[in-house]
């Protein structure tokens, strides 16, 4: 895989700019850049997404090859990194390293270490965060690459054409 989408991708996708009534082209693409460009997210985006009982939800669990696993030992390996780097972090308003390493990001981030994939995520890199850990300010520290949904649909070359109404 080339590509690693954060959960907030699907989520900012369908509640505003591509939402699954109004622009389905985008969801199918999703799907053919899986096959073609290594467009992929994993198990535990997929476990955070089908939490819900919307229709994301239910795309999510209609496309299981969309979401690896992360069980493989590289993959654990760097988990144990990204854990031990967090909790350097001491700055951090208390709980943050927790609730960051309560969920998938931090999985993400070690996939991504491991398959030299692009982190794909609407976070943006703050280094006087305090609050909350983001994704880019981890994938700095590592040297992982993570760019937003538009530059990856430039990256592509996605076009979303319109076809003639009958």
């Amino acid at each position: 895989m080339n590509y690693l989408l954060d959960a907030n991708t699907f989520i900012e996708a369908k509640n505003r700019y591509y939402s699954m009534s109004i622009c389905p082209g985008y969801w199918q693409w999703i799907l053919q850049s899986n096959a073609q460009a290594g467009v992929a997210s994993i198990g535990f985006i997929k476990d955070e997404l089908t939490n819900g009982n919307d229709e994301l939800a239910q795309w999510a669990k209609d496309n299981p090859h969309l979401f690896i696993a992360n069980d493989d030992q590289p993959t654990q390996i760097a988990y144990t990194q990204v854990v031990q780097h967090v909790m350097t972090l001491t700055q951090m308003k208390n709980g943050a390293q927790a609730e960051f390493l309560r969920g998938a990001d931090p999985w993400l981030i070690a996939k991504a270490m491991t398959t030299g994939a692009k982190i794909v995520t609407h976070e943006k890199l703050d280094r006087n965060i305090k609050r909350k850990i983001l994704i880019p300010n981890v994938c700095e520290h590592f040297r992982v690459e993570y760019i937003d949904t538009f530059e990856l649909l430039h990256e592509l070359e996605a076009q979303f054409v319109m076809v003639p109404a009958a």
